[in-house]
């Protein structure tokens, strides 16, 4: 079976940065396991998977904008300090969950002052030209489920420990 559109694809990667260093691997964590075409890998990635079968071997390498986009220099900006209620140490470096426009983004603590913290919403990868190589494990059609959830089910021992 070949990876397309509404598959369940179960693969092993490894994500590196252009100088050859990981940034992220599933070799600890065991494989991924994604819906092929539901916007659940990032757009260079999932078109570099389409096509491919079970046991293929895949690296690819992806220029930021077929990643996480280009660096945005407006999506770095000064927020109230009062803003980060509960918090009291607030230290370049820290991640926090925020809504901006209506959607969650991770931002980045890039300076933190006595009046306003300097923040960035870019995603941590932006800007970077990525190489990922993936080992396709096991691709199958996805369920009546997860195609109207957007997501694939795990196995039933992942999706009890999930839920813990």
């Amino acid at each position: 079976m070949e990876i397309r559109k509404d598959t369940v694809v179960t693969m092993d990667y490894t994500l590196k940065d252009s100088e050859g260093a990981v940034l992220d691997t599933s070799q600890d964590r065991g494989p991924l396991t994604y819906l092929h075409g539901a916007g659940n890998l990032i757009p260079g990635l999932e078109s570099a998977l389409e096509g491919k079968t079970e046991g293929e071997h895949v690296e690819t390498v992806l220029p930021p904008e077929d990643a996480y986009g280009e660096r945005d220099e407006g999506k770095v900006f000064a927020v109230p300090r009062e803003k980060f209620q509960g918090v009291d140490d607030i230290e370049p470096g820290m991640q926090f969950q925020a809504q901006i426009d209506g959607q969650g983004h991770i931002i980045t603590v890039q300076e933190a002052g006595e009046e306003s913290v300097t923040v960035d919403a870019n995603h941590p990868l932006a800007g970077m030209q990525l190489t990922f190589q993936v080992d396709v494990r096991d691709i199958r059609e996805a369920t009546t489920e997860e195609l109207s959830n957007g997501l694939a089910e795990s196995s039933e021992d992942e999706s009890s420990e999930d839920e813990e």
